[in-house]
């Protein structure tokens, strides 16, 4: 009953949802993450591009957290869907951010460009992830305690949350500053290897891609870290537009991207390079075997 229920206006108490959450937006975002996540599946298996699999997992989050608010519309107290959509929508872009750190690496690898890199490459997919996944366990822990609803418990939960933003922004803002500094770095002095052909790589298209969809986290977590320094009443967690604009759709956004400019690219040029370098360092061994002599023979001008 509607009088079991304090005053949503109330600024004095935790209140799930200041508002009813909108049953068509929320049905619209399923649908729409669902099939760009499907699709990314079917490119994931088609293209043999494991390293993907955490933002297909993210796009997953995405849509089953909007199903939370779907929901949610038709028992806005309910402590289950708001819970459910509250982590998954907080930790997906953690995942998202989790395979666009390992596409600069194999950037570096096809360019061969890796004296360009602040960071060796072998270290940087490693320290980036890393980051992530503290991030990643921060907010899920303060999403984790807030599932209690107590007041206490939900307020302890944001301040876990808001630093766990602020750990993903540090570490995603000085992956955008390497990926920048590499950028131009690459583009003014090459690379070294022959073996490279800068101008016949899609090198700076998928750096673009990467560009474009950092940007989108990066502009998405900013909006949360607002939202919830801006507390319980405030002004963003009171309006529910502000969440499908700068989350829902900046998000699907960032699957949208990958399903048109995907890193499978980057994986065949790199691997189709290593194995034609395989092929002529195999046929250079053939060659000198030809002309090598026998143990024991003799040829003109003296032994081999």
């Amino acid at each position: 009953m509607a009088g079991d229920h304090p005053n949503i206006n109330n600024p004095n108490r935790f209140i799930l949802y200041r508002y009813n959450p909108s049953l068509p937006a929320a049905i619209i975002f399923v649908v729409l993450f669902a099939l760009s996540t499907f699709y990314h599946i079917f490119q994931i298996g088609r293209k043999r591009t494991w390293y993907f699999i955490p933002l297909a997992v993210g796009g997953a989050f995405e849509f089953v957290g909007y199903i939370g608010r779907a929901q949610s519309h038709f028992d806005q107290w309910k402590l289950g869907p708001f819970i459910m959509q509250s982590l998954l929508l907080l930790v997906a872009p953690a995942l998202f951010a989790a395979s666009i750190y390992i596409i600069l690496g194999r950037i570096i690898l096809l360019t061969d460009g890796e004296k360009h890199s602040l960071i060796r490459q072998k270290w940087l997919t490693k320290i980036f992830v890393a980051g992530d996944v503290l991030s990643f366990l921060v907010q899920s822990g303060g999403a984790g305690i807030q599932a209690s609803g107590s007041t206490s418990s939900m307020k302890t939960g944001e301040k876990l949350i808001i630093v766990g933003l602020f750990i993903q922004l540090t570490f995603f803002g000085f992956f955008v500053t390497v990926a920048a500094i590499f950028h131009l770095r690459l583009h003014k002095y090459g690379t070294i290897s022959t073996a490279v052909n800068l101008d016949e790589l899609p090198w700076k298209r998928h750096l673009v891609a990467l560009y474009v969809s950092s940007g989108l986290i990066l502009v998405r977590s900013i909006f949360r870290v607002i939202e919830y320094i801006g507390g319980n009443a405030g002004y963003l967690l009171r309006h529910e537009v502000f969440l499908y604009i700068f989350d829902g759709v900046l998000m699907l956004g960032v699957l949208l991207v990958f399903n048109y400019i995907h890193p499978s690219e980057v994986t065949q040029l790199y691997h189709q390079r290593i194995t034609a370098e395989k092929g002529t360092h195999s046929r250079d061994a053939s060659d000198i075997e030809m002309v090598r002599p026998k143990e024991g023979r003799e040829v003109p001008g003296g032994p081999w």
